[in-house]
């Protein structure tokens, strides 16, 4: 399976996006709107124009409410002609997802356990499993509900195909290149080696938007995906 590149855009501003996408030019067609920008900085309508202009977009909005209120909101989602919308993976979410985005091209994404959390996180939060435990868990949930794909971290993903076989997608994000800092994220994995563990998305942000030069940052971790393509 080839991976895909998706670049998050999270920044403060529809400009700066804009400006960012310029800048990155041909080399990427998949861009990830998020909270801070799509809430901030006039997100749904950026990612409407770059639909128009032939790009692929991922919302990123972690929906989860009940079940009505998920159908609609995935629904409404559905009619802009994105490519993927995230919902937290609980079965209920999942399903009203799932309704929601019947008859169009959506993929669902599940959201697992956020890579940016531990075993100890999740302790905090009064789960009675590990991160990989909870991440089974949702992935098999996933599967028998129907939707699209899983988010988890690379870690996971080696797990997750097996769990959900070759057809759905695995999106990674904490995808963090040689000498690249981790941030906030916890459950990190280079581009090459996420790919290898079964990943068919590869999120990246930061990498790329704070890099000195993001086309040739974007350009260093398709090359690395690359090798890995040709390996296989």
């Amino acid at each position: 399976m080839s991976g895909t590149l998706i670049v998050a855009l999270d920044l403060d501003t529809r400009a700066e996006a804009e400006m960012l996408v310029e800048r990155l030019g041909d080399r990427v067609d998949f861009y990830k709107i998020g909270y801070q920008l799509f809430y901030g900085g006039d997100g749904l309508e950026l990612g409407k124009a770059l639909l128009r202009a032939g790009k692929r977009v991922f919302f990123d909005l972690k929906l989860l409410d009940i079940g009505n209120t998920v159908e609609k909101g995935v629904g409404a989602i559905a009619r802009t002609g994105a490519t993927m919308l995230t919902v937290h993976a609980y079965p209920r979410a999942m399903r009203a997802a799932a309704k929601g985005a019947s008859g169009s091209d959506l993929a669902v994404l599940g959201v697992s356990v956020l890579t940016s959390m531990d075993d100890g996180d999740l302790r905090e939060a009064g789960y009675d499993r590990d991160a990989a435990g909870l991440v089974a868990l949702r992935a098999q949930q996933a599967k028998d509900i129907g939707i699209g794909g899983v988010v988890c971290s690379p870690r996971e993903a080696e797990m997750v195909r097996a769990i959900i076989g070759k057809k759905m997608a695995i999106v990674t994000p904490g995808i963090r290149p040689a000498g690249a800092a981790r941030g906030d994220q916890k459950r990190v994995m280079g581009p090459r080696e996420a790919l290898e563990a079964g990943a068919s998305h590869l999120v990246v942000g930061r990498p790329i938007t704070a890099a000195p030069d993001p086309a040739e940052a974007a350009t260093a971790i398709l090359r690395d995906m690359a090798a890995e393509i040709r390996l296989a």
